[in-house]
């Protein structure tokens, strides 16, 4: 999942089995990212991700600039819940879990 520029950033959102949390993080690397998070809820649980099992993608955006996604995820972490809700079913409506659609 490369080309846009040079350079590809992410702003995620992730959520428990029960979709009753959610996690946002910025990464350079979607799909290794996803993987840490997976280890760590599997492990020693040492990150919120870990702690609660926030391991399902339901939501992310593509950056070409890291300064860009960062912005974007402290404005999506001020939210609150009801419109981070809304973004996801505007992006994702069934919620389904996209860890596998990343490559």
């Amino acid at each position: 999942m490369k080309p846009i520029g040079t350079h590809n950033y992410f702003v995620y959102m992730l959520t428990n089995k029960y979709k009753k949390v959610l996690y946002i993080g910025v990464t350079n690397d979607l799909s290794r990212r996803l993987y840490e998070h997976k280890q760590d809820s599997e492990g020693e649980k040492k990150t919120f991700a870990g702690k609660y099992n926030t391991i399902y993608l339901v939501y992310y955006e593509r950056f070409q600039f890291i300064e860009h996604a960062i912005d974007r995820e402290k404005q999506l972490k001020g939210w609150k819940r009801n419109k981070k809700d809304k973004l996801i079913n505007e992006f994702n409506p069934e919620w389904k879990f996209l860890n596998d659609k990343i490559e």
